[in-house]
């Protein structure tokens, strides 16, 4: 007998840690996933010619997808089989990632905004070139209807909704995986394992986004139409905010890893013995009924939870469900602090690319390849780090949630302070500064034309820009009254560019070059400094991701575990995950200096930003965000000690209520005896 215990005990344990294995797999899969998408933002919003707060609502689709099924899957799933349900979500993901990439062989080939459609492409041979002969420009801006119509079936610039609709897919896939997934591992294992289990599966989680941001600036250099067009001919590179990645590739390959990671959860099964329970045949019965009273909560009985339940019973039940879990007031303030926490979260993350970009001059590829490299790694160590802190002062629930508001507060503090690090504006003539180099920031697109260029007939609408040696960039060739140019490609060089003159320290050099100019030396190292602080802050605020999740877990009825889960999910992501990104990138739009301009005419991709704009706003919302959060944290430690000292005492009550009933037994007893013996003696 023992010999069969000791076997089963065996195969229990390697089912749990397959189980283990496998989450951890799946959490990699489906974090690379999101992690690509969110890198590819700043590239699926430049193919596809659209704002930022339309590529938030494309962002937000895959939280509407989550929101379609969640409630059902975490409440229904519960019943059912939880692995092979997670199998099923992974397939429905990786279905979703391929239609992502569909577009891009559905569309022709890129065609970037120019102003020089009409240059010469003869090798070393000097052409009149904008200010000369760009007349022929104004009447290209407004192609006739039928022109307008066939341009933009060519473009393909509404194929965007194939995005929208992978991304819901997505969204739907990913549903079971965190509910379904914690509440079997925590359901199965030992209490005190569970946050260790927790930590390794988002550690390993965590590198996923590290892997996803990285492909996403690898593919970020590789040009979008790769293999079909000569390079070149490309007259940008990957520094240009015109140029758009390799996106499509990506989303093929995260959909054949996430198809993968769903292999080994069709083979599990549908439940397992609690871990560390002696197990063999003629005990497992009692091993069930034992953990099916552990289950219990306020003295009900659950046994009806080993018998057949009908889909017209559990839908009976979902209501008084909720209601007992929205009366117990922790769960329902830890949903609201998490809440505002992930809208600041989700709104950074979404846009961190783009501000990178904008306030410190960093090419997408770099500035995802950062994220990816630093920011990343430093949050998984932060969840192992708070998982063996939990694990080695064997903390408690308040002890969790001390941990979890400390790690917070200290984040907000060094966010604080990065609030106040920037670089200047990119000196942008006619946007920024003045053509004689004064600083002056100008929405009106008026202000790009000069004395220096008004002979030149320029197009305003374009956005194709030069720049000059005097560290001045000017929006096109013909604004910087340029007329002539050497070369070819990204090798041209513009020459007699009349506004260059202009600079209230004139040089002797009127040539310009293809592309923006870098930002001022300093900028480096006030930007190695913003990204010293992020990671720090990274590492801080993940050290209090595992705490929190334990306070959370604890503080729910065990019967409604999976449920609680689930409907975390579905109010954070639909209140948290869908509006950030929308609202986050209406605001970021109010900053845009220049917008380019799509093939068809009509307003594209923002091209540049007032950076000091941007920032405030953009740092400014997640500031704000951040200290209502911590705020909700304060009143929910209080709440969470005023709860402990509260069961504290009622156990204290029952305890001496027990001494007391034994001691009144007692006194009972003798004073019983000695009516007999009385009886005896008034007898006798």
């Amino acid at each position: 007998m023992s010999v069969e215990s000791k076997k089963t005990r065996e195969a229990c344990c390697s089912k749990l840690k397959l189980f283990l294995f496998s989450m951890a797999c799946v959490y990699f899969a489906k974090a690379f996933g999101g992690a690509y998408m969110k890198s590819s933002i700043t590239q699926i919003e430049r193919r596809f010619d659209i704002p930022s707060s339309l590529m938030g609502v494309i962002d937000g689709s895959f939280e509407i997808g989550n929101v379609l099924v969640i409630t059902f899957v975490s409440y229904f799933g519960a019943k059912l089989h939880r692995p092979r349900l997670i199998a099923i979500g992974c397939l429905i993901m990786a279905v979703g990632s391929f239609l992502i990439a569909l577009p891009h062989f559905l569309q022709g080939l890129y065609k970037y905004e120019t102003s020089m459609s009409h240059r010469t492409d003869v090798n070393s041979t000097e052409s009149t070139l904008p200010c000369l002969s760009n007349h022929t420009l104004v009447a290209d801006e407004t192609p006739d209807l039928e022109a307008r119509k066939a341009c933009e079936k060519a473009a393909g610039s509404s194929l965007w909704i194939y995005v929208f609709l992978g991304n819901i897919l997505r969204g739907i896939g990913e549903t079971p995986i965190m509910p379904l997934g914690v509440s079997y591992l925590d359901d199965f294992s030992r209490e005190e394992n569970t946050p260790f289990y927790l930590a390794c599966i988002h550690t390993v989680g965590i590198l996923g986004p590290m892997f996803g941001f990285m492909l996403g600036s690898f593919l970020a250099k590789i040009y979008v139409d790769v293999g079909f067009v000569d390079l070149d001919s490309i007259s940008i590179n990957y520094k240009d905010s015109r140029w758009v990645g390799a996106w499509w590739l990506g989303f093929i390959v995260t959909g054949a890893v996430i198809l993968l990671s769903s292999i080994p959860f069709w083979f599990l099964p549908k439940s397992l013995p609690k871990q560390g329970q002696k197990q063999s045949k003629s005990t497992e019965l009692a091993t069930v009924a034992e953990h099916e009273n552990f289950l219990q909560e306020d003295n009900q009985d659950h046994e009806e939870k080993e018998k057949p339940v009908s889909f017209q019973e559990l839908a009976k039940d979902f209501i008084p469900s909720l209601r007992r879990l929205f009366k117990n007031s922790i769960y329902s303030m830890m949903i609201l602090t998490y809440l505002v926490a992930v809208n600041g979260f989700i709104g950074m993350i979404t846009f961190k690319p783009k501000f990178l970009e904008q306030v410190y001059g960093q090419s997408a590829s770099k500035a995802i390849f950062l994220i990816g490299i630093l920011n990343l790694p430093a949050v998984a160590l932060g969840i192992i780090t708070g998982g063996f802190i939990l694990k080695r002062f064997k903390l408690g629930v308040i002890g969790a949630a001390r941990v979890s508001i400390a790690a917070s507060l200290g984040s907000f503090c060094l966010f604080c302070v990065k609030v106040f690090i920037h670089c200047d504006n990119a000196e942008v003539g006619g946007l920024t500064v003045s053509y004689q180099g004064a600083p002056q920031v100008s929405y009106n697109q008026q202000t790009l034309l000069s004395q220096c260029n008004m002979g030149c007939s320029c197009s305003i609408k374009h956005w194709d820009p030069v720049c000059s040696y005097n560290g001045m960039t000017y929006a096109s060739p013909c604004l910087a009254g340029c007329r002539t140019s050497t070369g070819t490609g990204k090798e041209i060089v513009f020459h007699n560019c009349t506004c260059v003159g202009e600079m209230m320290t004139p040089i002797m050099n009127m040539s310009t070059v293809l592309g923006q100019c870098p930002r001022k030396s300093d900028c480096d190292h006030i930007f190695k400094i913003f990204m010293a602080l992020s990671v720090v802050g990274s590492f801080i605020s993940a050290c209090g991701g595992t705490p929190g999740y334990i306070v959370l877990l604890r503080s729910i009825q065990p019967d409604l575990k999976s449920l609680a889960l689930g409907m975390q999910t579905l109010i954070v992501r639909t209140l948290g995950g869908i509006p950030p990104p929308i609202y986050f990138g209406a605001l970021i739009d109010q900053t845009c200096l220049k917008w380019g301009t799509k093939q068809c005419g009509g307003r594209g991709a923002c091209r540049l930003y007032d950076a000091n704009a941007f920032r405030m706003t953009f740092m400014g919302l997640i500031t704000g965000l951040y200290f209502l959060a911590n705020m909700l944290w304060v009143g929910l430690y209080y709440k969470i000690v005023k709860r402990q000292k509260k069961l504290a005492l009622r156990n204290q009550a029952k305890e001496n209520g027990l001494e007391g009933n034994s001691v009144g037994n007692g006194h009972a007893s003798i004073n019983i005896a000695k009516n007999k013996d009385t009886d005896k003696e008034s007898t006798i």
